[in-house]
Order: C-alpha cells, then sequence, then structure tokens
C-alpha cells in the first residue's frame, strides 16, 4: 500500500513482473493502527498483488473532499461514512453517482464518552451539556444530533456540539473539563481508556446499534464496466482483516513499518500490546455481532438501515424516509469477498513476521 497525503509520499515497493492494476482508495482521515492495519498487512503479505492490484492509498480533509474525487472517477474507491450520500439524493439534483459495495463499519462505532465520575449515565443527562467532536462539519453530526433527539433532546437549544479537534486534542478538552462528554468512534475511546483516562461509555440509541457507518464506494460506472476490479479488492481487504484477526501483532508490526511515525518507544512491550488491543477490539466490532455470532464481511443488512433512516427522518435530520436503499448499498459483491481458502491464509498468518 502506499499512502499518499497532498503531495504524492510513496512507499518504495519491488516492481512486478506483470502488469497490476493499479487502484487508488480515498481516505477522510489518516489511518490509525486499528483501521490501517488491513491495508498495510495486505501489502506485507502479498494479497492485493495476489488480486493483481497495485494499491495507493489518498488522504482528503474530510468526507466533502473525498466524495467528488470517486464521482469525478480520478479516485477508484473510497470509504466515506452514509450520510452525506444519502443527503445527495434530497438536494434536488442527480445524486452522487455512487455505490457503497462493502460494510467497513457494520455496526455503530461512535458513542459518547463522559469521564467515570461524570454524574451523566445516559444521553438525556446530556442536557445542557456541551459534547466535544472533532470538528462542526463532520459528516457523522446529522446522526450524532438524531440520537440525541431520539433521546427527547434539543442540540442547539438544551445541549451543544463544541469543536475540540480529534484524538489528543479532544482528549486535553474532556480531561480538563472544558466539556462534559466527547462524540467520538469507539476505537478512539479505546486510545482515551489505555491512555489512563477512565471513562463511562453512553452508546446510541438500538435503533442506531447496527446501522453502518464507513464503507467502501465505487463509481456506478466501475459496477458496469469493472465489475471484478470491486470483488479482487474487497476479497483482498477481507484476507487482510481474517489475517490480522489471526496475528495481530503482525499487522501492528506491518503498520509501523510502513507508518514509522507512528511507532511508540515502547513498541516492543506494552506499546504492542495496546496496539494489538486497539486491533482486535476494532475486529471484533467489524466482524462479529454482540452476540458473538460471524458477520459475514462486506454485508450490509438494509432492513435495519432502512429503519435508521426512517428514525433520522423522523428526527427532522432527513426530509424522507423514502429512498432506494438497495441503490445506494449492495450486497452484489459479498459472496465474492469470501471465497478464498481461510485455512491456507490462517497458515500464512500464523507464519508471517
Amino acid at each position: 500500500m502506499r499512502l499518499t497525503y497532498l503531495l504524492p509520499l510513496t512507499l518504495a515497493c519491488a516492481t512486478p513482473a506483470y502488469a497490476l492494476d493499479e487502484v487508488t482508495v480515498a481516505l477522510a482521515i489518516p489511518p490509525a493502527v486499528h483501521d490501517g492495519a488491513p491495508y498495510a498487512a495486505a501489502e506485507a503479505l502479498g494479497l492485493f498483488k495476489d488480486q493483481g492490484l497495485d494499491v495507493k492509498v489518498l488522504i482528503f480533509q474530510g468526507a466533502g473532499a473525498l466524495l467528488p474525487q470517486v464521482a469525478s472517477k480520478r479516485v477508484t474507491f473510497g470509504f466515506p461514512v452514509a450520510e452525506p450520500v444519502i443527503s445527495s439524493y434530497f438536494h434536488g439534483k442527480d445524486p452522487l453517482p455512487v455505490r457503497y459495495f462493502y460494510n467497513g463499519v457494520p455496526s455503530q462505532t461512535l458513542e459518547y464518552a463522559v469521564l467515570a465520575d461524570s454524574p451523566i449515565k445516559t444521553l438525556a443527562d446530556l442536557a445542557g451539556k456541551q459534547i466535544g467532536v472533532g470538528a462542526l462539519t463532520w459528516g457523522t453530526l446529522p446522526n450524532s444530533r438524531a440520537a440525541l433527539k431520539v433521546a427527547g433532546l434539543k442540540p442547539g437549544e438544551n445541549v451543544e456540539f463544541v469543536a475540540v479537534g480529534a484524538l489528543g486534542a479532544g482528549f486535553q478538552a474532556l480531561r480538563s473539563r472544558k466539556v462534559d462528554a466527547l462524540n467520538f468512534n469507539s476505537s478512539w475511546d479505546d486510545m482515551l481508556e489505555l491512555s489512563g483516562t477512565a471513562i463511562r461509555r453512553i452508546a446510541y440509541p438500538d435503533v442506531f446499534q447496527e446501522n453502518p457507518g464507513n464503507g467502501f464506494i465505487a463509481h456506478q460506472d466501475t459496477f458496469r464496466d469493472n465489475p471484478d476490479l470491486i470483488r479482487r479488492f474487497g476479497r483482498a481487504y477481507t484476507q487482510a482483516q481474517f489475517v490480522c484477526e489471526v496475528n495481530p501483532a503482525f499487522c501492528v508490526q506491518a503498520f509501523w513499518r510502513q507508518h514509522p511515525e507512528s511507532k511508540p518507544a515502547d513498541a516492543d512491550g506494552k506499546g504492542l500490546e495496546e496496539a494489538k488491543t486497539l486491533l482486535s477490539r476494532r475486529l471484533q466490532r467489524t466482524l462479529y455481532r454482540p452476540d458473538g455470532s460471524a458477520r459475514a464481511p462486506g454485508q450490509y443488512d438494509l432492513k435495519v438501515i432502512r429503519a435508521a433512516i426512517g428514525a433520522m427522518a423522523a428526527a427532522g435530520e432527513f426530509p424522507t424516509a423514502e429512498l432506494p436503499v438497495e441503490q445506494i448499498f449492495s450486497n452484489e459483491f459479498v459472496t465474492s469477498f469470501n471465497d478464498f481458502d481461510k485455512s491456507a491464509l490462517r497458515q500464512r498468518a500464523e507464519g508471517a513476521k
């Protein structure tokens, strides 16, 4: 995998003996170990190459910058949250010409977190409080507002979102009590806990718990003209998650080799154990349901999505619940994503270093 920001910054890789299909993947934020390790593992173990792919990851500043890149076919795939794509169907113009093909975050990862000694124990207790978010432009805010409205609150009137910055800046805002709560994802809250801050997590209402977050999208033309590219990429990504479940230490170290600036000083001890914990927790939430049953990697539950859209509309965040959900979220390739020899891959994963 090659990671590119505003200027091309590529990791050196060997020139293959045969031509690979070039694939660009647009992310809205730089990857961390919990979500970036599968890409690194796929590159290090040759999973992308096995599928005939040369994958380069590009970083854009949020979904608003990412989506036009896929819509104009300047990048192959993107990994945005769902709300901006859904919202494009309400603007009175042609909706974005993109479709989701892989449910990368199949459950609600966003939550509210307060300090462990806070009197706030429910969403309703957030009345009159300030909630920290990374930025007021975050595409997740409509869902965040809807969660509070379902609990009887009125965002903007009796509860306020405040921009505090991502990760460390936000953590400090909570620790110093500049805000009463944070509205971050569960993996970021894992980081906060592992840093030594005791917190209490407050979940979204049940109607949003299985609603998907980020997923891979492609232009509608790619679905029509090059569906095999989607199959091969999705298969390699699924294989990478499987590898990281089997051998999280390998995946963490592969990520650190690609991103040496993220490697902690105690990478052979506590740092490695914490990184493995972050990765394994993320994979547990991604690959399994709360009851422990396995998900079909990449699959969308359209019934759940319709229920969540209905709740968003009832909360006033969407103008209507009447949406062609099956045109936005596709399960067309799920069987292909999971079509590989798991026993053979497990042996490769167990021996990887």
